[in-house]
């Protein structure tokens, strides 16, 4: 049996590792686990809320001018958005979830210090870390199959100060539960674009 397969192996073509791969598998892959987060995004933000008393827990509390230097906008105009090249939307949105990552494991540890009789809350800001993770890989692996270049991983928190009062970490959850749901339905949107651009 050695020569047949002798001569198999010649007549194949040899296998590149850096051959192209379509990118509508991770296209879709990214897509169902976008519209799966996005399902979960508004019950992390009410529980949340819900868990840090007033005036967060206040009735119909919302504060859109609260923003954090280290966590990008998701606020985009329709028009700017729709004009991005596939390198600036997937490298937007794959340093948001980096940056999320890393943020929600820091709302996670503050709330392990100030609510930690809040299992659910923070099991959720748990799960919504490693979705986020999830996506960013996601956005890694389309950007891999197009032939872009993947920017490398950084450091977005910086320095974390310490110091921060109990108001101060809530806010700071606040801000980052909020702009995980707002990038979580961009990323929805960028992702359906990529859908139909790059059928299966």
């Amino acid at each position: 049996m050695a020569a047949p397969l002798c001569l198999l192996s010649l007549l194949l073509p040899p296998l590149s590792p850096a051959a192209p791969i379509s990118p509508s598998e991770p296209i879709g892959q990214a897509y169902s686990l976008a519209l799966y987060m996005q399902k979960n995004t508004s019950a992390l933000l009410q529980t949340y809320l819900q868990s840090q008393g007033s005036p967060f827990s206040d009735p119909g509390f919302s504060a859109p001018e609260l923003q954090l230097s280290t966590l990008p906008s998701a606020a985009v105009s329709f028009k700017a958005w729709h004009a991005m090249e596939d390198a600036e939307r997937l490298g937007r949105a794959q340093g948001a979830f980096l940056a999320l990552t890393q943020h929600l494991q820091l709302v996670g540890d503050d709330q392990s210090d100030l609510n930690p009789g809040s299992p659910i809350l923070l099991a959720q800001l748990g799960a919504a870390r490693l979705r986020a993770q999830g996506l960013m890989g996601n956005m890694v692996a389309i950007m891999t199959a197009l032939g872009l270049p993947v920017p490398p991983e950084e450091d977005t928190l910086g320095l974390v100060p310490f110091g921060a009062s109990a108001f101060e970490r809530k806010c700071r959850g606040y801000i980052v539960t909020r702009e995980y749901g707002h990038w979580t339905d961009r990323a929805v949107r960028d992702l359906a674009l990529l859908k139909a651009k790059y059928p299966a």
